[in-house]
């Protein structure tokens, strides 16, 4: 009898030719990536909560501090800030929205074809106990018991649900008649 020992595949050569990065290239060029993007950081859910409050003012009433603020030096003086840096800071908030949806799709497109290797993998595997259930039943077959019994043991399906026993609310004796 041989072993045969699985040897990582060779990458598929898409359609435009090239190759395929692996989960851990991917991971290693977004911790590089990570490095250049000004501001990046986690925040609290307290830090987050408060930056989203003012985070969320209206367009509307942003064009018009910007429009006040570069009508009066005496109001960019106090703020410290100038209408050309406030509207520069505005330009930006949208080129970043931009990497942000970007990155989200991005995210959505991983975990969908993730999801899509679970699914293949896991119907494979539920085939796999299918069929093997049904070979135990003849004797040359009788090797594959103890891995039949074990994918039974952990398997989520097929199995029914224990009812919850409710607990009955303590109904109180009456009360002696007098």
């Amino acid at each position: 009898m041989t072993i045969k020992v699985n040897a990582p595949q060779p990458a598929a050569i898409s359609a435009d030719g090239t190759v395929p990065y692996t989960p851990e290239q991917i991971v290693e060029q977004l911790r590089i990536l990570r490095q250049h993007i000004p501001d990046f950081g986690p925040l609290t859910v307290p830090e987050g909560r408060v930056l989203r409050r003012v985070a969320h003012v209206g367009d509307d009433l942003v064009q018009a501090a910007t429009n006040t603020v570069g009508a009066s030096p005496s109001m960019a003086a106090a703020l410290g800030q100038n209408a050309d840096a406030m509207r520069s800071e505005r330009v930006d908030v949208g080129r970043w929205r931009a990497v942000e949806d970007e990155m989200w799709m991005m995210y959505k497109g991983i975990a969908s074809a993730n999801l899509s290797r679970r699914h293949r993998l896991g119907l494979t595997s539920l085939q796999a106990y299918s069929i093997a259930r049904q070979l135990i039943r003849q004797r040359e077959h009788a090797h594959l018991l103890p891995h039949v019994d074990a994918m039974r043991r952990v398997s989520k399906f097929g199995r029914k649900r224990r009812p919850q026993p409710e607990d009955e609310p303590a109904v109180p004796a009456p009360a002696p008649a007098t």
